[in-house]
C-alpha cells in the first residue's frame, strides 16, 4: 500500500488530518532547508535572488514549527488546522502575486519552480480544509 492510499484511507477524521500537517511540516521543512543551504546554487539556475530564496527559507523556520505543533496534537485542534490551511492558502496567492507582479523575472525553470511549489501548498491547504470540516463533523 503506498503513503498516498494511506493518507486517504485514515481511520478517523484526526488522524487524516494530523497526517497531512505532518506531510505539510515536512515537505515545507525541506523546501526551507534547500532555500538557505542552495540559496547561492539555485538563484543563477532559477533566475531568482539568492536573498530572496534564503529569506523565503528562513521564514519557513516559525511556520514548520506551527505546523509540526498542529501534527502533534491529539485530539488535533482544528481552528489551528484552519489557521495552517488559510496561511498556506495565501502563499499560494502571494506566490502567483509575486510571479505575475513583475517584481521578479524567473527564467521557465524558476517559472515552473514558483507555479509547482505553488500548486503542490495549494493541494495540501485543499487537504487541511477538507480534513477540518471532516474533524468538524465528526
Amino acid at each position: 500500500m503506498s503513503y498516498a492510499f494511506a493518507l486517504f484511507r485514515a481511520p478517523d477524521a484526526s488522524t487524516f488530518l494530523r497526517r497531512v500537517l505532518a506531510l505539510d511540516a515536512v515537505t515545507s521543512g525541506a523546501m526551507g532547508l534547500m532555500l538557505i543551504v542552495a540559496a547561492g546554487a539555485l538563484g543563477p539556475l532559477l533566475n531568482l535572488p539568492a536573498p530572496l530564496l534564503r529569506g523565503v527559507g528562513l521564514s519557513f523556520i516559525p511556520f514548520v514549527a506551527l505546523v509540526a505543533y498542529a501534527a502533534t496534537r491529539n485530539p488535533t485542534s482544528r481552528p489551528l488546522a484552519f489557521a495552517v490551511a488559510v496561511l498556506n492558502a495565501v502563499w499560494v496567492i502571494a506566490s502567483l502575486w509575486l510571479r505575475m507582479s513583475g517584481l521578479i523575472a524567473p527564467n521557465i525553470l524558476g517559472t515552473v519552480f514558483v507555479a509547482a511549489q505553488a500548486v503542490f501548498v495549494g493541494i495540501l491547504a485543499e487537504l487541511q480544509f477538507i480534513g477540518a470540516r471532516r474533524l468538524a463533523a465528526a
